[in-house]
């Protein structure tokens, strides 16, 4: 997993050594993390935990905090069940990408459309995001670039028509994978989150059942603002998942963490640079590692 060394160095080295474990060390690790992007709920729960068990286990040297907050940090994210992108079963499987505009949500739908080829599947692009021009241009640039087929109407068209002809045309074609690209739309506009309400309905009137994801994009630069968001996306739509883009662009990482114990979600899907196949199943362990290399 290719990430980023920032302020989780600074914990890897507040830790790392024969430093004495007292209140000043865990002072300052409870900083470093808020500072890591952390919520202070998370912050707290993790500084409190590991304050317990050193004197529940009489630890002396810092080097073994920073193994147990490893494990913690693990804990945390794989908590529950559901990571893992589902693998289709029933074709055509369908993958539902909602998030506002600006987080990669298409260059993410493009990655997992690579992904699928990949493996032989054929593949279908729904470019339902019909408020902007633009995103149905992109969306089908990706299409051409990866071979794949795209189902697309005119800007302004009723995205739940788009979706609709999208899983017929499936169907009808055979292909494996429909992949729906929504608009881009603010969280903050109550009216475009209703549409994606519609959306859903229509998967379940056109394939007799719900998508087999929902997946929000978000961006792992944006910090404590992508949790705002993700709150309001559960609040209308029925998530299985996050799929984090840009996890190569922020110096922090915590955020992360906050995602996954603040809102239950698991992190499906991991996105760094620009070309198809930077793509990867979220790893938990891998993350953690990374996170203190």
């Amino acid at each position: 997993m290719r990430l980023f060394k920032g302020i989780f160095g600074k914990v890897d080295q507040l830790l790392t050594g024969r430093r004495p474990v007292d209140d000043e060390l865990f002072d300052e690790l409870e900083e470093l993390l808020i500072q890591a992007d952390l919520s202070i709920h998370t912050t707290t729960k993790l500084v409190d935990s590991l304050r317990d068990t050193a004197r529940k286990e009489r630890l002396r040297e810092s080097d073994e905090i920073k193994d147990h907050l490893k494990a913690l940090l693990v804990q945390i994210l794989t908590e529950g069940d559901g990571h893992g992108i589902k693998v289709p079963t029933e074709a055509p499987a369908v993958y539902l990408f909602v998030g506002v505009n600006g987080v990669g949500k298409t260059t993410t739908i493009a990655k997992l459309a690579y992904r699928f080829k990949s493996q032989g599947k054929r593949v279908l692009l729904s470019a339902a995001d019909t408020f902007r021009a633009a995103a149905i241009d992109q969306l089908e640039i990706w299409a051409n670039r990866l071979g794949v087929e795209i189902i697309k109407h005119q800007p302004g068209a009723d995205p739940g028509a788009v979706v609709f002809d999208s899983i017929q045309a499936a169907i009808a074609r055979k292909a494996d994978v429909v992949i729906v690209d929504t608009a881009g739309r603010l969280h903050t506009k109550a009216n475009l989150m209703e549409e994606l309400k519609k959306v859903g309905r229509i998967v379940q009137k056109a394939l007799g059942r719900d998508a087999d994801e929902t997946l929000l994009v978000l961006d792992a630069t944006t910090g404590q603002n992508a949790v705002t968001q993700a709150r309001e996306f559960m609040n209308i739509v029925p998530l299985t998942g996050i799929a984090l883009a840009k996890i190569d662009g922020t110096a922090k990482g915590g955020i992360v963490v906050t995602i996954k114990d603040e809102l239950g979600l698991p992190i499906k899907l991991a996105g760094s640079g620009e070309q198809p196949e930077d793509l990867e199943d979220f790893s938990p362990q891998a993350f953690v590692e990374a996170l203190f290399e």
